[in-house]
């Protein structure tokens, strides 16, 4: 079994247990998703900024729109916007 990791795979790990603690930070005492348990909007803001870190490795500044999007049963789920300013303050990357 071949356990070698391309960069980008190295770079997901690495960033995934920062992505999650400042999106379980920003679910905190949002409304769930009755389908999924979650904060409506969890699973697209997780898969936004892992992208953006994994382009900019760099945490993102100033607010961002998260995009319109679609849950498991095809439902339009509004955009949103994300004030990354107060969300990641406290944060850093790992190395």
């Amino acid at each position: 079994m071949n356990d070698t990791k391309t960069g980008s795979e190295e770079l997901r790990a690495r960033y995934m247990q920062v992505v999650t603690e400042m999106v379980d930070r920003w679910a905190e005492g949002k409304p769930l998703n009755t389908d999924s348990g979650k904060a409506n909007g969890y699973f697209r803001l997780t898969a936004w900024l892992l992208e953006y870190l994994l382009l900019n490795n760099s945490l993102p500044q100033g607010v961002h729109p998260m995009p319109e999007g679609r849950d498991r049963f095809d439902r339009t789920e509004p955009s949103f916007p994300v004030d990354f300013d107060s969300l990641t303050d406290g944060f850093v990357l790992p190395e």
